[in-house]
């Protein structure tokens, strides 16, 4: 599989633009808007989309505004983090180590997203839930390039999105299943048999 092409400072800028926009502070959902904000969106084996097919997707964001998320099993390469950061003046001396990249979701796959385990924080980091956290910025991959980063972590490029009502339309049509998050899922199960896995632990059936 080749390699993604990844547009580097505009994308993290970019991608921290977005963050702020969708994922600040939001008025208090209706009683009828059940958030799945910190579940797993697990694709049923009849979705009709072939872009989500046996996909699985963290849920960073839903609201009555729409929803958000990080599709975290389609693995499409790996990249060294100095070749992440690389951009005309960039200082990369010293950044080690090498990060698999996924295809996070259709819509700007440009942008950049590092989900994480929750120990980490800057001022931009979105926190998903207690135990996992997502921060779309160039620092997060120094850092993790220094050994100062996450203890865990998975980089993705695009993000699966829905505008407000959309999501709710796809599940009464039965095209997901939903499980809680389990950062063993997300960051350590093979991601070759990770829509098995979760499949095996929803709660929400069909």
């Amino acid at each position: 599989m080749s390699s993604p092409r990844i547009s580097t400072l505009r994308s993290f800028s970019a991608a921290a633009i977005l963050a702020a926009i969708l994922l600040g502070p939001a008025a208090a959902d209706p009683p009828d808007i059940a958030s799945l904000t910190g579940q797993l969106l697990i694709a049923s084996p009849n979705i009709g989309d072939p872009r989500f097919a046996h996909t699985v997707i963290l849920m960073v964001k839903h609201d009555k505004d729409g929803a958000l998320g990080i599709t975290i099993n389609r693995p499409v390469g790996e990249k060294s983090i100095a070749s992440l950061l690389e951009a005309p003046g960039e200082d990369v001396s010293g950044i080690e180590g090498s990060l698999r990249v996924f295809a996070g979701g259709p819509v700007q796959p440009e942008l950049g997203f590092v989900v994480h385990s929750a120990e980490y924080r800057r001022d931009e980091t979105i926190e998903v839930d207690e135990h996992v956290a997502m921060t779309a910025s160039r620092q997060i991959l120094r850092d993790i390039g220094h050994h100062h980063g996450p203890e865990k972590s998975l980089f993705a490029l695009g993000y699966a999105g829905w505008g407000p009502g959309q999501l709710e339309g796809e599940l009464a049509r039965h095209d997901w299943f939903t499980a809680p998050e389990e950062p063993k899922l997300i960051f350590d199960e093979d991601r070759a048999n990770l829509w098995e896995d979760a499949l095996a632990r929803r709660t929400r059936e069909l």
